[in-house]
């Protein structure tokens, strides 16, 4: 019920922020949530990565390498 929206939705959104911020803000505003998603995006490969690592070495008995 909440996971999706729909155009109509969309738009209405972007009215409301339209005239809550103004027309000159909202490109900043969008901006700047690019960069946050961004930047949540490296953090998240960061530890994925991380994850793979450690699974990588650890050994199928349960025991990790020495390092």
């Amino acid at each position: 019920m909440f996971g999706r929206l729909g155009p109509v939705e969309l738009i209405l959104i972007l009215i409301i922020a339209l005239v809550i911020f103004g027309p000159s803000k909202l490109p900043q505003i969008g901006r700047s949530l690019g960069q946050a998603i961004q930047e949540f995006k490296k953090g998240t490969r960061a530890v994925d990565e991380e994850l793979n690592n450690v699974m990588k070495d650890t050994k199928p008995d349960g025991d990790t390498k020495q390092v």
